[in-house]
């Protein structure tokens, strides 16, 4: 599978509960952290919830 690397960019002060649960389920604790994770079905499902929150780019 092919893996991507997620950058929180914003801040989830104002952001509902289950978009902060999210972005901590993500790995992401702080502004400009990076994790990279495969590209799971799962995974892209939870980028897509906070999609306005984090930039994602594809790591080859």
């Amino acid at each position: 599978m092919a893996k991507i690397k997620i950058t929180q960019v914003k801040s989830k002060i104002r952001c509902s509960a289950n978009q902060k649960k999210t972005i901590a389920a993500l790995g992401l604790r702080k502004m400009h952290q990076t994790v990279e994770h495969e590209a799971t079905p799962q995974i892209l499902g939870m980028v897509e919830v906070v999609k306005h929150l984090v930039s994602t780019e594809e790591v080859k």
